[in-house]
């Protein structure tokens, strides 16, 4: 049914009308995680082919410059840097997708794990308690951060260091552990700001600029460490869409949940879906 549903919204005409019109002027921000190939190819292409495909870099540079926005100009993103995200790297090379991949300083290049990535435990619950407490339920679950697996979650240094070489991926911060950062102390969000940063322009030589609040939580506290820390722009988890004149360490961006449906990245990706969750909320 739910295909069904995503199939319906995509031939009603409200994706195309939402992209010719609300996103004609505007920057889309994308968030994706670990989608597949197959699912990215499709999605790619029908980006590539509806949308002016630009990166963070170009529209910085749009701003600095009092330049003229793109039509339609759409920035794609990958959160946390799965070890999937690797076999994209063809793909985007041989399209000339420009994407930016957020990577956690403490995980990347690891055999550590994700913490979210743990189906014995409630994670949405994770998400509301303090940082203290959801690491000490971790723990009694066997879970720490330094711990290292058998198998790995992100990408290891060997393929950050070739994704880095393609001129089409851009990798950025994502903090150290992926923790929910309004849940834990000033020290802590400090730490998972500031040294996220050296320490992947130690670890891997990237010119880090660009950050990804965990889960798109953030407050005045967060935007203000970004802030000074260094980072020229910061992305929440805020629907909607961009202008030349949106904070840049509140970004919006629309999440199209690494989908294998077609007609669901084309609806999510238009706009449409996040306005009907939120009027469907207020009834």
């Amino acid at each position: 049914m739910k295909g069904v549903f995503f199939k319906i919204l995509r031939y009603s005409g409200l994706p195309f009308l939402f992209r010719e019109v609300l996103q004609r002027n505007k920057v889309t921000i994308l968030i994706m995680h670990d989608i597949t190939p197959s699912a990215a190819k499709q999605a790619f292409l029908f980006w590539k082919n509806n949308y002016n495909l630009i990166s963070f870099n170009e529209y910085r540079d749009t701003r600095i410059n009092n330049k003229k926005l793109l039509p339609k100009s759409l920035i794609l993103t990958l959160d946390d840097g799965h070890k999937g995200n690797y076999r994209l790297l063809p793909l985007l090379n041989e399209l000339h997708i420009p994407v930016t991949i957020f990577l956690c300083s403490d995980i990347a290049g690891t055999q550590r794990h994700f913490w979210f990535i743990n189906k014995d435990i409630d994670i949405e619950n994770l998400k509301e308690v303090t940082d203290e407490e959801r690491i000490k339920i971790l723990n009694g679950s066997g879970f720490t951060p330094e711990k290292e697996y058998p198998d790995r979650h992100a990408l290891s240094k060997e393929e950050i260091m070739d994704m880095k070489s393609s001129s089409f991926i851009d990798l950025q911060s994502h903090t150290k552990t992926h923790p929910i950062l309004t849940k834990c102390t000033d020290d802590k969000v400090m730490d998972e700001i500031i040294n996220s940063k050296k320490e992947l322009e130690n670890k891997f030589h990237l010119n880090i600029n660009g950050f990804a609040y965990p889960n798109g939580y953030y407050g005045q506290r967060e935007t203000m460490m970004t802030r000074k820390a260094g980072y020229s722009y910061a992305l929440t988890a805020d629907a909607g869409f961009n202008t030349l004149t949106t904070d840049l360490y509140k970004l919006k961006r629309l999440s199209v949940n690494d989908s294998e449906d077609i007609n669901e990245i084309i609806v999510k990706s238009s706009g449409v879906w996040g306005i009907l969750k939120r009027a469907v909320l207020r009834f």
